[in-house]
């Protein structure tokens, strides 16, 4: 049997605090302050944040725009509702503005024209 010597008595606490120590760390790293891996709250972005995304409906609230995005999305449009700084926003990719602006202007089935 081979012994450590003096320091043998040592070795059990040094490991205990060694861990206690890699556990601390890791869980300042957690829960630290933009250093988390927990997702951030989603902030809302002007109306040019939104990249290549083109604005084709403003609607008053955000009820009236997930209709408006359902449309599209029946129409096989990709489409966005988006939060913005100046409230919801419709957003589409410019190459089906034109077509998404053109299914959003007409008249929504089941509903009568008018005069």
């Amino acid at each position: 049997m081979s012994s450590w010597g003096s320091y043998s008595f040592l070795f059990g606490p040094i490991v205990a605090f060694a861990t206690i120590g890699v556990f601390v760390l890791i869980l300042r790293w957690a829960f630290s302050h933009g250093h988390s891996v927990v997702e951030r709250r989603p902030r809302s972005g002007a109306e040019g944040e939104y990249g290549m995304l083109e604005i084709v409906a403003a609607p008053a609230t955000f009820i009236e725009g997930e209709l408006l995005r359902r449309r599209l999305v029946q129409h096989h449009i990709r489409a966005t509702l988006a939060t913005t700084t100046a409230g919801p926003r419709v957003m589409v990719f410019p190459e089906e503005a034109d077509v998404a602006r053109a299914v959003l202007n007409a008249q929504p089935p089941g509903r009568a024209r008018r005069p």
